[in-house]
């Protein structure tokens, strides 16, 4: 698979997943915008991957600390992203409907961005200057 195709699938799959999440939000029979705060999941959850990334050693070993720990964190944020919905809908902040509307544009984000380091993380022959 080209990156080109690669980019333009991951950005329509993230076209999907964020449409997922505005609708549970500016829908009229939920009319609440509580459930964009899983944003900041989105933004935060590739974080520790680029911080074992850079500060790891370049050893190809099999596993080490820094990105076990990293691993830990990143699944602690996609839990968490998860989790906060179901939470605001279990104290009727936002209706059930919301919340599976943002489980499912959950979902469909986080696999974009695994899919985003599967494709464009496994190979350093990769240049972002060619974009």
């Amino acid at each position: 698979m080209s990156s080109f195709s690669a980019l333009v699938g991951l950005s329509f799959s993230g076209a999907i997943g964020l449409t997922f999440l505005m609708l549970a939000c500016g829908l009229e029979q939920f009319g609440v915008y509580w459930p964009l705060f899983v944003l900041i999941f989105y933004v935060v959850s590739p974080i520790p991957h680029f911080i074992a990334k850079r500060i790891g050693d370049d050893s190809d070993a099999a596993s080490s600390a820094c990105r076990e720990l990293a691993y830990f964190f990143t699944t602690g944020i996609v839990v968490s992203a998860f989790g906060m919905p179901i939470i605001l809908a279990r104290i009727n902040v936002i209706a059930w409907g919301a919340c599976g509307l943002v489980l499912a544009g959950n979902a469909v984000i986080f696999l974009t961005i695994l899919g985003f380091f599967l494709v464009f993380g496994r190979s350093d022959d990769f240049n972002w200057e060619q974009w």
